[in-house]
């Protein structure tokens, strides 16, 4: 069983269960992070799945909206299992979590599609998110609280790295396994049932999880707290109501979290999906490029925790903030010139013009029996999933809805004369199938510019491991411990559940409504950015703060 007496500086080096800690903490967490975005990975593919036909893009924002359904409720289960931590224990706590996290994966993969039950399959399934959303809610604060309670106060920032790691790897590890099953089946196969299958083997990796984290004990801070009586009856209200811990988490959200949310977001998943809907680059060559910069980057997560325990927590999360703000729009423009140099070609001498009527035109972030696709929903569609970027022209009581491409004008909404006027013009994403018909065309695998696609890439997970890194030390520092579960997991997963999780679906709804393929880049910027000014002003370094006392925190907090 692995139990640390004490956190005071020793000699150099980790003891065998020092390293124990860190690794079955990271191993159930990683598979925890494995299972919630399995369905991250896939939420375009699930469009098709489970939400009726007809608009794609609608369908697309109707997937991510579910996909962010899980992310909405993680401050929810912040609150629930945050307090059940620091009145019943860490070790217990995040044992229940990874149990909830486990089954609800294993049921996504035995869920009815669209096609068989009609609406209840998508309420099914954010359903199933929703009890995702809940358990990773009160894992992560349990698992960081839980290594950080056992470190050294000068290596903090170096061991709770390694649970930092753990969100990467489960991204990683969800690539690589959805990757195999595309690469061993076909896509009907993959379409009919292969999908269920990275979500059925997560029952393998629960009972693993479970089997490692019996073998824990309770955090040796938590456990002296306790003996001595001193933990609190009421952390929620101690928390959230009580000066001035509130104005903590408060700022820990503001000044550090929310920003450190959508980097991450944006450096990984938003460029996945950008690299497959916008630029049209296949399934296995993205993921081959995302998990590639996973492996590459992962790394710095522990450099910049190492980092942290020398020169501070906040100023490498915040210079990351800024460099990223600064350099979001030259790097995804950029992708588009290295994974996809026909589209930009095209769409530089084929300036696109949508004339409508802009009354006419909806915004649809979930589709439902509710919806009602208009003419123009439908061409704003067909240009968004193109990956192309359109003027919009408002002509007040227009029936018709008309594009010009180039020197090319089409005067009314259909989809086959659209295409072929795209396909006309040289749009290389398109193609003539045997049968006439105009069908998608991957991008040219040829014409991509690996090395620095690849590079792009790794430089947005340099930024992700820059602001990640650091930042369960630096929110763990904080608070005290009779509250510290609660406290530091609430602004967590509010920047990561919400500013963070909104990414994909806001910046998607963001680029259909303005026709710009980039557009969507302004929010993660203008948070990053919030983050950035507030987190300078208000906020000042936790690095030194002895965790073991109720005090400390407050001399290390500005305002």
């Amino acid at each position: 069983m692995a139990t640390i007496t004490a956190t005071s500086a020793r000699e150099s080096g980790m003891t065998r269960d020092e390293k124990f800690v860190i690794f079955a903490s990271s191993l159930g967490t990683v598979f925890e992070w494995y299972d919630f975005y399995l369905y991250a990975t896939l939420a375009p593919f699930f469009a098709a799945l489970f939400f009726p036909p007809g608009n794609d893009t609608a369908a697309l924002l109707s997937a991510f909206a579910t996909y962010a359904a899980g992310f909405l409720v993680r401050p929810f289960g912040a609150i629930i299992f945050g307090r059940i931590g620091d009145l019943v224990g860490r070790k217990y706590t995040f044992l229940v979590t990874i149990v909830v996290m486990g089954g609800a994966t294993f049921l996504v993969g035995l869920l009815p599609t669209f096609a068989n039950i009609g609406w209840a399959a998508p309420f099914m399934l954010v359903t199933l998110r929703l009890a995702q959303g809940l358990a990773l809610g009160g894992e992560y604060g349990g698992a960081a609280t839980y290594v950080a309670e056992h470190s050294r106060p000068h290596e903090r920032g170096y061991t709770t790295s390694f649970i930092q790691t753990t969100a990467t790897l489960g991204f990683f590890l969800a690539l690589l396994v959805i990757g195999l099953c595309r690469v061993y089946m076909d896509a009907k196969m993959f379409a009919e049932w292969g999908w269920r299958i990275p979500f059925l083997v997560s029952v393998l990796l629960l009972i693993v999880s479970v089997y490692i984290r019996l073998r824990l004990n309770e955090s040796p801070i938590f456990a002296k707290m306790k003996e001595e009586g001193k933990g609190s009856k009421a952390p929620l209200t101690e928390s959230f109501l009580h000066y001035p811990n509130n104005k903590f988490v408060l700022l820990a959200l503001l000044g550090a979290t929310a920003g450190q949310g959508v980097v991450w977001y944006t450096g990984q998943f938003y460029a996945l999906f950008f690299l497959t809907i916008t630029l049209k680059l296949d399934y296995i060559s993205a993921y081959a490029l995302i998990a590639l910069s996973l492996v590459i980057g992962t790394p710095f997560f522990i450099v910049f925790g190492a980092l942290s325990d020398r020169i501070g927590r906040l100023k490498i999360i915040l210079a990351g903030c800024a460099i990223a703000a600064i350099t979001f729009f030259p790097l995804f423009k950029g992708l588009t010139h290295y994974v996809n140099p026909a589209l930009e070609t095209f769409a530089e001498k084929n300036p696109i013009t949508v004339s409508a009527d802009q009354s006419t035109c909806n915004f649809h972030i979930f589709v439902g029996p509710w919806s009602n696709f208009t003419q123009c929903d439908r061409a704003q569609d067909l240009l968004t999933k193109s990956g192309l970027s359109f003027k919009i022209v408002s002509v007040p009581g227009s029936k018709s809805v008309d594009m010009s491409v180039g020197a090319t004008k089409v005067t009314g909404f259909d989809a086959a004369k659209w295409n072929a006027a795209l396909l006309d013009a040289g749009y290389p994403n398109l193609q003539k199938a045997a049968d006439g018909k105009i069908v998608p065309k991957f991008a040219d695998t040829a014409q991509v510019n690996w090395f620095m696609a690849e590079l792009l890439l790794v430089i947005m997970v340099i930024y992700v491991t820059m602001v990640y890194g650091p930042i369960a030390a630096f929110l763990v520092e904080m608070f005290p411990t009779s509250i510290r579960y609660t406290s530091m997991s609430l602004p967590y997963h509010i920047g990561n559940g919400w500013f963070g999780g909104m990414l994909p679906l806001l910046a998607t709804a963001i680029v259909a409504a303005t026709g710009d393929i980039y557009a969507g880049l302004w929010y993660p910027i203008g948070i990053a950015v919030m983050t950035l000014v507030i987190g300078a002003i208000f906020l000042k370094d936790t690095k030194g703060v002895d965790i073991s006392t109720s005090s400390g925190v407050k001399n290390q907090t500005a305002g």
